[in-house]
């Protein structure tokens, strides 16, 4: 069978999960929470890929959401259009979405008792992306990542109908440390990007200039401001073995999975010698099973 263009533009998106730092929707869940959870994820890489500009080309993405091709290249165009379209998704009358990866999401929402909050939150980190290039403190920061990471576990508690305040509490600080590392990795692209995650003040701290970021491979005090992030998120990814403790079942796999994926991502900067500039350092999968394994144990004494 000859797939359709809708269908081949959510399959681009959704290839990209084999990307991530953790797994996104593993083989060992439930059929239902494997569509569900690509179906959250296709609309937060969605929503990414808009506000990174990484859309695939010839504009089907902005046919989708009603624009004119051309518009793809205007992300704030491209984001008002999809808040709008995620709209149509939690709306009881009216037409249905017309990105198919939202069209996608919707019976996923209805089916799970759904907000448009964390959608929201998301599309909102990607309109501060295009605003905000530079953070001048640690808390400037975390509110970002607030908007920007938080929401997705918030979704994965919804979806497996676990939310509880602990839970939402742990579960944000993983988000929030996943992200750190996440821009630990990404230091060189970003900054082609014109955007830099690292807090100006802990940049002045370790003498760190934008020039030094710049450099092809990274200098001593560079290594030490990376260093002193990844504790950061190291420390932050502490709530995850109690987190982790407080599921039952294949849903304790995934979530270890999240906060050992974090981890075997640190392991990676770390080994490294802490030198992000040449490129984003990779977990290996035999580090990320020793990770999730590793997490597995605590969680255990976390009980």
């Amino acid at each position: 069978m000859t797939s359709t263009p809708a269908a081949r533009t959510g399959d681009a998106t959704l290839g990209k999960a084999a990307d991530e730092n953790f797994p996104v929707a593993p083989f060992f869940l439930p059929r239902a929470w494997r569509g569900d959870l690509m179906a959250v994820y296709g609309f937060a890489r969605l929503v990414d890929d808009i506000g990174d500009g990484d859309l695939a080309p010839g504009g089907a993405d902005a046919r989708h959401l009603g624009l004119e091709p051309e518009q793809s290249d205007d992300r704030l165009a491209m984001l008002d259009a999809l808040e709008t379209d995620l709209r149509r998704v939690f709306a009881t009358t009216g037409e249905e979405p017309h990105h198919p990866l939202l069209r996608t999401l919707r019976p996923t929402a209805r089916r799970r008792a759904l907000t448009p909050e964390p959608f929201l939150g998301l599309i909102e980190a990607n309109r501060q992306d295009q605003k905000v290039r530079r953070y001048g403190t640690y808390a400037e920061l975390a509110a970002y990542c607030e908007l920007s990471a938080n929401p997705v576990g918030r979704l994965v508690l919804a979806l497996t109908g676990t939310t509880s305040p602990e839970r939402v509490r742990r579960s944000d600080a993983v988000c929030t440390a996943l992200q750190i590392v996440e821009h630990l990795q990404d230091v060189a692209e970003d900054l082609e990007r014109d955007r830099i995650y690292l807090p100006a003040e802990d940049m002045e701290r370790f003498r760190v200039t934008e020039t030094d970021l710049a450099a092809p491979s990274a200098g001593a005090s560079v290594r030490a401001l990376i260093a002193y992030e990844a504790q950061r998120a190291s420390d932050l990814l502490d709530e995850g073995p109690a987190l982790v403790g407080s599921v039952d079942g294949r849903l304790k796999l995934l979530l270890a999975g999240f906060v050992g994926g974090g981890r075997s991502a640190l392991t990676a900067i770390s080994a490294a010698g802490f030198d992000v500039l040449p490129g984003p350092p990779k977990a290996t999968k035999p580090s990320l099973l020793r990770e999730v394994g590793t997490v597995l144990r605590r969680a255990r004494g976390e009980r």
